[in-house]
């Protein structure tokens, strides 16, 4: 996994829209970067509501959430839609940014195993370093954790 300290590596992906968004044409801005495993399920869907719901927050903590899924563009699109989301999801259906963060990992529920996101977030600096990492994200407590560690950043120059 990325720790802090180390440069943020570089990606492009189709958001909900399926245009194209790179880390690098966030240069200058604040970025939360957080991996999800699956669109539209209980506990991804309470995470980004909660993102929704504090975007004023975010908002002036001068930070630009992105969320990453394995999912399609359609259904990062549906549910995008279907909740009104107001920040922009992230369509990484060949797993290759979740890799380069060390995200993609072998996980067990009801006894099968299974290859996917892990629930981590990541706060990338206008430089594109990264200054903060949960590895282990709640998605009840994802926002306050997140919003302190944007207030803990120093002031954007």
């Amino acid at each position: 996994m990325i720790e802090t300290g180390q440069p943020a590596p570089d990606f492009e992906l189709p958001d909900q829209d399926g245009e194209p968004v790179t880390l690098a044409g966030l240069r200058g801005r604040r970025v939360v970067l957080y991996f999800y495993p699956k669109a539209d399920t209980p506990g991804c869907t309470t995470q980004a509501c909660g993102i929704r719901d504090h975007r004023a927050d975010y908002d002036a903590a001068g930070a630009v959430v992105l969320g990453v899924s394995p999912d399609t563009v359609a259904k990062v699109k549906r549910f995008h839609d279907k909740f009104d989301m107001g920040f922009t999801l992230l369509a990484d259906t060949d797993h290759h940014v979740a890799e380069a963060y060390g995200v993609w990992a072998e996980k067990s529920m009801y006894g099968r195993t299974y290859m996917g996101n892990q629930r981590a977030t990541f706060i990338i600096d206008e430089e594109g370093i990264v200054r903060h990492v949960i590895p282990k994200v709640s998605p009840k407590t994802h926002d306050d954790e997140v919003l302190a560690a944007l207030g803990d950043l120093p002031a954007v120059a």
